[in-house]
This record gives C-alpha cells, sequence and structure tokens, in this order.
C-alpha cells in the first residue's frame, strides 16, 4: 500500500537524498540495490540507479513511477515524484517489495 509522506528527506546540504548520502550516513550495505529488479514475469521492472534515482516499468508503461529511493540497512524506502511512498526489504540478494519478490537481472542473462 503506498502512503504520502509529510516531507521529502534531506540529503548533503538540504539537497535530494542520493545512494552517496545515504552510505555515508548508515554505512555499508550487505546488498548493493543498484541494478534492474524483476519480477519473476518481468511484468514490474525496478531500475535502480547510483544516483538514488529509480524508475518502475509496468507491463509496456516503461516509466510508470520515478522517484528517489534510499537504504536504511537492507531496508529500501521509495518516494515517488508525486510525494507517495513505498518500501522493501532486501532478504539474500532478492528483493521483497509490496508483496512482490524481485531479482536482480544479471549481465549474463543480457548477453544471450
Amino acid at each position: 500500500m503506498r502512503r504520502t509522506l509529510p516531507q521529502r528527506p534531506q540529503g548533503s546540504y538540504g539537497g535530494p537524498v542520493t545512494a552517496q548520502d545515504d552510505q555515508s550516513r548508515r554505512g555499508v550495505h550487505t546488498t548493493d540495490p543498484v541494478g534492474t529488479w524483476v519480477t519473476q514475469d518481468r511484468h514490474i521492472r525496478h531500475e535502480l540507479l547510483p544516483d538514488g534515482r529509480y524508475v518502475e516499468a509496468r507491463g509496456r508503461r516503461e516509466a510508470a513511477y520515478t522517484g528517489r529511493y534510499w537504504m536504511e540497512g537492507n531496508h529500501v524506502e521509495y518516494l515517488d515524484d508525486t510525494g507517495f511512498t513505498a518500501d522493501g526489504d532486501f532478504v539474500d540478494g532478492v528483493l521483497h517489495h509490496a508483496g512482490m519478490v524481485m531479482h536482480r537481472v544479471g549481465a549474463e542473462e543480457g548477453a544471450g
């Protein structure tokens, strides 16, 4: 379920939160979130970018949701550009988000 966050989190110098800000505050994560995460049927796809931005694709909608993300240990928080929030957890290299199980798309997978 999505919920509204009262205000956007602030990063360095009052700007938006980035992955680098998060790492400096909370230490090293056991899961590197950067990359593309997909459901088994590939209908939902999250591209987590190194600058703390994300793009969520749903079916043929390549940018159904866009926004920022930040990590709290192995927990990820999302804040989309309309102000809604969502979250998820990385467990054993798998992203659990909103009742979905998402796996990282590997570089070797795209080669074939």
